[in-house]
C-alpha cells in the first residue's frame, strides 16, 4: 500500500522559515517530513508518493542525498566515485512528483492518481505528526467498506469542525471552529473512487471533495484520542522541538 504525502504548500504562516518548503522545517535536526515517513515505515508502509510544489527541488535534493548526508564517506576526487561506509539505508521507495506550485490540495491528490495504481492508499499532509496506530486505522477502513476514512482529533479550537453520527461524517466544514468537536487530523485511508470527487487543480481537498463524500455517506471517521499536532506556527515548532529534546516525543513510535 502506498502513502501519499502532500508537500507542496508554501507555509506562509511560518514567518521566518518560509524560505524552505514547510515539510522541510526541522524538528530535532530532521525535517518534519522525515518524522512522518518514519511513523509510516514503523507500520511497514514504506512506499511513498510525495506531491511537490513550492521549492520542490529542496525535497528532491534531501531524498537524493539522504544516505550520503547521514553516513561516513570516502570520496575519490579524481574520478568522482563516492563510497558510503555506514549509516541509515531505509528500504523505502520514494516517488517525487511535481504537482505544480499553484495547484490546490485536491488537485495535488488527483495528480498523484497515476502513481497509486488504482488501489487503496493512505494520504496525509507534510506538516502534522501523531501517534495514530496505522494498522488499527487500516483495519477500521476495511471493515466499513466506504470510499474514505478520515482520522479525526480534538485539537485547539482554532481549527475546523465536523459533525459525526456514530462513526460517519455527516457534515464537514474547514471554517474556524466555533464549538467543541472533532476536526480533520488528515491520516486518511482512501479508495480510488475518491478521485471522482476532485474536479481539477483548483479544488481544495478540504472543501468540495470531503463535503460531497460526507453528503454521499462515503466518509467515515476514525477517532484518535491520543497525540496529534499540526505545525502551523513558530509556536508549534518550538513546542514540537521541546518535546523531541525532552526525549518524550509522543509521535516517535519507532526505535
Amino acid at each position: 500500500m502506498k502513502v501519499a504525502i502532500l508537500a507542496g504548500g508554501v507555509g506562509t504562516r511560518l514567518v521566518g522559515v518560509e524560505v524552505k518548503p514547510k515539510p522541510m522545517v526541522e524538528i530535532g535536526g530532521r525535517p518534519i517530513l522525515w518524522h512522518i515517513m518514519m511513523h509510516y515505515a514503523h507500520y511497514d508502509l514504506k512506499e511513498f508518493v510525495i506531491a511537490l510544489g513550492y521549492k520542490g527541488e529542496v525535497i528532491k535534493r534531501y531524498i537524493l542525498d539522504y544516505c550520503s548526508l547521514n553516513s561516513n564517506l570516502t570520496v575519490n576526487l579524481g574520478n568522482g566515485n563516492v563510497r558510503i561506509h555506514d549509516g541509515p539505508r531505509p528500504d523505502w521507495t520514494v516517488e517525487l512528483v511535481d504537482t505544480g506550485v499553484p495547484t490546490l490540495t485536491g488537485g495535488r491528490v488527483k495528480r498523484l492518481a497515476p502513481y497509486l495504481y488504482d488501489r487503496t492508499f493512505m494520504l496525509t499532509w507534510g506538516d502534522s505528526v501523531s501517534d495514530v496506530n496505522l494498522h488499527n486505522l487500516l483495519g477500521f477502513h476495511r471493515a466499513h467498506g466506504k470510499l474514505a476514512t478520515m482520522t479525526v482529533v480534538h485539537p485547539a479550537a482554532r481549527f475546523g469542525h465536523l459533525d459525526l453520527q456514530d462513526d460517519q461524517v455527516m457534515e464537514f466544514s474547514e471554517k474556524p471552529q466555533t464549538r467543541a468537536g472533532w476536526i480533520n487530523g488528515a491520516f486518511f485511508v482512501l479508495e480510488p473512487g475518491v478521485f471522482n470527487y476532485v474536479d481539477g487543480d483548483d479544488t481544495h481537498w478540504e472543501r468540495e471533495p470531503l463535503e460531497r463524500l460526507a453528503q454521499d455517506g462515503q466518509l467515515m471517521a476514525y477517532r484518535h484520542t491520543s497525540f496529534w499536532h499540526c505545525m502551523d506556527t513558530l509556536r508549534d515548532i518550538r513546542l514540537l522541538e521541546d518535546l523531541w529534546q525532552s526525549g518524550n516525543a509522543p509521535w516517535k513510535v519507532w526505535r
